[in-house]
């Protein structure tokens, strides 16, 4: 039985994701409502944004700057409103590509190697050699996501990465098997490969539907699979993670997981990669937004 509160979902925003944010904000509304809480939905594109003055809770279900970097976690513990996901610490490291891949190295937490590349005529150390994956610092959903496959590519590659603003990382490129470990309440939920058709996994195949397929629970032996959520939850715990999230990782050609990135607020349409690794866990997409939801009131 739940118990019905007055819950907004905040969606959209400033930022380059605002159209998945909306996705995911249209999906998490439904759910909600179905559960049978009294919902609004407010986009804080406009800076002047309020909460409606009922609000038992903040619902996050943005995307991208704003919402993943720390910006509106700050304002809502400065209005003293409970709200779902990673606190503004956290959210800030796990935004800054640069950050977290340093805090990964700091608690001995395998990723990629990597290079902070601060303008267009930067060059890459040779004890990292290509292929390479270019990534803005600050964006998310693969924006701005380059794939490199010789010193030749670099320049302009480089100036497509940069372009979405602030230094580019460079990582090595892992060649692999793609995979995310959800995480939930501290737990890591059954693991999630995926498999572009075409290419690689870049913002077209994610958002395009029937362009990737997904598999889940991912066909590894336990060994495998218990390393992989372990290195997760240890990477989720080190950018200080809290209520759920999203670790993405690369297996190498011997089964070796490296953590890519962690995302604290990940997409929540009824078929992003968190809610199918919660459905295969046995909880529906209404019960992982209640428990989102009771986390956020410090409920368990």
């Amino acid at each position: 039985m739940v118990e019905p509160i007055h819950i907004t979902v905040l969606a959209g925003g400033p930022g380059a994701e605002r159209e998945v944010s909306l996705r995911s904000g249209a999906a998490v509304v439904r759910a909600l409502q179905a559960l049978g809480h009294s919902v609004s939905q407010q986009d804080p594109a406009d800076q002047d944004w309020a909460l409606p003055a009922q609000t038992e809770v903040v619902f996050l279900a943005l995307h991208g700057e704003y919402g993943e970097d720390g910006t509106v976690q700050r304002l809502l513990e400065g209005q003293r409103v409970p709200y779902t996901g990673t606190g503004p610490r956290g959210s800030a490291l796990a935004w800054d590509k640069a950050a977290s891949k340093t805090v990964f190295e700091q608690h001995e937490i395998s990723t990629p190697r990597w290079t902070l590349l601060q303008n267009a005529d930067a060059a890459v150390p040779p004890e990292i050699p290509p292929p390479w994956v270019l990534k803005p610092t600050l964006q998310g959903s693969s924006v701005g996501l380059q794939m490199v496959d010789t010193s030749q590519e670099l320049s302009a590659a480089l100036a497509a990465s940069a372009g979405w603003g602030g230094a580019v990382l460079c990582e090595e490129r892992i060649t692999g098997r793609e995979i995310t470990v959800g995480i939930l309440d501290g737990e890591p939920l059954p693991i999630v490969e995926i498999e572009p058709k075409a290419g690689h996994y870049d913002y077209e195949n994610k958002y395009t539907v029937g362009a990737t397929e997904y598999h889940c629970p991912a066909q590894l032996d336990d060994a495998v699979t218990a390393r992989a959520s372990e290195l997760s939850l240890r990477a989720w715990q080190a950018v200080e993670g809290r209520h759920f999230g999203r670790v993405d990782l690369m297996l190498d050609e011997d089964l070796e997981p490296f953590v890519l990135e962690v995302n604290t607020l990940p997409g929540l349409t009824e078929t992003s990669l968190l809610p199918k690794a919660a459905a295969a866990a046995g909880i529906s997409f209404e019960q992982l937004c209640q428990h989102m939801v009771k986390l956020a009131l410090g409920q368990n």
